[in-house]
């Protein structure tokens, strides 16, 4: 489980084919307080360590990553060098200062805007069909495994929408939202009280 608030960037430093993807990410976390088998989300994928190493400031991590995840995500986000948004899971005491957050992405959504406005960074980000009935105005969602509040909705005829992000400045330094451009893919996931809720109006008709 996961907030949505990003601790640090990580660097995938190599990948290689194992049957599944495996991949090496460095990091500036401390590698003894990693255990292998927790729970990591890379730009909002919940991954489990099977390595680390490295030391304090200058550590590493080794996670596998099916073809499911590789199909389901962002394209070329498992590429040596990408930049990619941690956060370790939420331990039992801690502020949650997101909101909640699994680690599974449902969509890939796409920028169709990016501008400064007002000195933040407005971000439009078209989704599929299927994800349009779990946005909503002042709602949260997750871009690339952060926690954000959607600001307004378009809905189109092709059952698509549009929803628009307002970026602080503090944000698009310490993730990597500042870092996207128009066209660029992004990682998805609703707000599970969303999910839970749509569940439960289609089981009333």
């Amino acid at each position: 489980m996961f907030t949505g608030i990003v601790t640090a960037i990580g660097t995938i430093r190599e990948t290689s084919d194992r049957g599944d993807l495996r991949a090496v990410i460095a990091c500036p976390y401390d590698p003894a307080q990693i255990a292998i088998g927790a729970s990591i989300a890379c730009s909002g994928v919940c991954l489990t360590v099977v390595d680390r190493g490295g030391s304090p400031g200058d550590g590493w991590f080794a996670v596998d990553i099916s073809g499911e995840t590789v199909s389901r995500t962002a394209q070329e986000m498992w590429s040596k060098g990408r930049r990619l948004n941690l956060e370790q899971a939420l331990k039992l005491g801690e502020e949650l200062g997101g909101h909640i957050v699994t680690g599974h992405v449902d969509a890939v959504g796409r920028i169709t805007a990016c501008e400064e406005v007002g000195g933040s960074l407005h971000l439009a980000v078209t989704t599929p069909a299927e994800l349009s009935p779990f946005v909503a105005p002042k709602g949260s969602i997750t871009v690339d495994g952060v926690s954000l509040t959607v600001n307004a909705v378009d809905d189109h005829p092709d059952g698509t929408c549009t929803f628009h992000l307002n970026i602080i400045p503090h944000t698009a330094e310490v993730t990597t939202l500042g870092e996207l451009k128009t066209g660029d893919g992004v990682n998805l996931e609703i707000d599970v009280l969303a999910r839970y809720l749509q569940r439960m109006e289609m089981l009333r008709k």
